[in-house]
């Protein structure tokens, strides 16, 4: 189900441009590069309540979800939480999610509008919940949506924990710890930024919380602040940063979200293979985009060397350090160290590849073509 936020009809709230996925909550609070500058320095939240939200209870909970879910979770203890994925059975993603398991209830919370391909061999696409009912069978276990119940917020900066000591809320240090408080459950994160806090709150109560976390400090900001630091921590958006031959090995999703030991899950093959093989045809590049004729790529433009296209450009953002930056796609036969051009029409631009953000295989030149752009 889609959610719209009462936080659209607050003061000083921006709503996203038609057509942008984030769609449903403020996209920033009238200072987008004021609020990520919070995000890293001191504390901002985020209302992301358009993600969607299943739980799933009953004895077997694990055990089922091993087995239609691409992480390995069998010994997913309490307070605990990871990513996964459903992938097509050819590997490709079909949807991407973070779990968090407490109080004997595995949660999943996904981007909204999450789809699978059919669980039978002519089917098309189906809702997350639809594909997970397809998979049931027998198994004991329980699948609802509670989108219309919860509501995520998230916190970011380094003065995040100071806001949950005022919130009254203990949560672990370690990535994906998770604690139940009353009506909804912490979660902590390891992206994006160094300090990343989500809190799954009562959808009736979401305005409610976020005036709590406000008055104890936290600054106000929009999708438009989260998605420059996802893009800065090289996080993929699904169905952004990829198309319908993505796998997980190019947008950094093995070991986070895809188990590659384990057996017995739909694309599970491709997984393994393209892993012992180790030369996924394409990899996820941060590239730095020359701002100066300020126009700007748009996601699905391509990325060309000279005439030859050699990639696909993914999420867009304005960073209120590194400037205009996006994610891309590239074949792997496309130097990092070249000059690109991204975008198509009238949009294109010079791009330059960061090579902090390619496997160490000599990228180090790209560094110049970077600066060469800044300066």
């Amino acid at each position: 189900m889609t959610c719209q936020s009462p936080l659209l009809e607050a003061p000083g709230s921006i709503a996203p441009p038609d057509g942008h996925p984030e769609q449903g909550v403020p996209w920033h609070w009238g200072d987008p590069f004021a609020e990520q500058r919070t995000a890293t320095r001191g504390v901002a939240v985020v209302d992301r309540s358009h993600r969607e939200v299943l739980k799933v209870t009953g004895p077997e909970r694990l055990s089922w979800l091993h087995l239609v879910i691409s992480q390995h979770v069998t010994e997913l203890a309490e307070g605990t939480g990871t990513e996964a994925l459903v992938l097509d059975s050819q590997g490709h993603i079909d949807t991407h999610m973070v779990l968090a398991h407490i109080g004997e209830t595995v949660y999943l919370d996904s981007d909204p509008g999450a789809k699978a391909t059919g669980a039978l061999p002519k089917g098309g696409p189906q809702t997350l919940r639809e594909y997970f009912e397809a998979m049931k069978f027998w198994s004991k276990v329980e699948i609802e949506d509670v989108t219309g119940e919860l509501a995520l917020l998230t916190l970011l900066g380094p003065d995040a924990d100071r806001i949950m000591s005022t919130l009254d809320i203990t949560l672990g240090a370690e990535p994906y710890s998770v604690s139940a408080f009353d009506g909804g459950f912490a979660r902590r994160m390891p992206w994006p930024g160094r300090s990343s806090v989500d809190l799954v709150v009562p959808r009736a109560e979401l305005t409610t919380w976020w005036r709590r976390i406000t008055d104890a400090g936290a600054r106000p900001a929009g999708t438009w602040a989260f998605d420059a630091l996802r893009v800065e921590s090289l996080r993929p958006r699904l169905g952004v940063d990829t198309d319908e031959r993505t796998i997980p090995h190019e947008v950094n999703w093995i070991g986070s979200a895809a188990h590659v030991a384990k057996g017995c899950y739909r694309g599970q093959e491709t997984v393994s293979k393209v892993f012992n093989v180790g030369r996924p045809p394409r990899r996820m590049v941060l590239l730095h985009l020359d701002g100066s004729p300020e126009i700007y790529p748009e996601t699905g433009d391509p990325v060309r060397l000279g005439e030859r296209v050699v990639g696909r450009i993914g999420s867009v953002a304005q960073h209120h350090e590194l400037g205009p930056v996006a994610l891309a796609l590239l074949k792997r036969s496309a130097p990092v160290d070249a000059e690109l051009l991204a975008g198509d029409e009238d949009r294109v631009v010079q791009a330059a590849v960061d090579p902090d953000s390619v496997p160490a295989e000599g990228a180090a030149p790209g560094r110049a073509a970077a600066a060469r752009l800044r300066g």
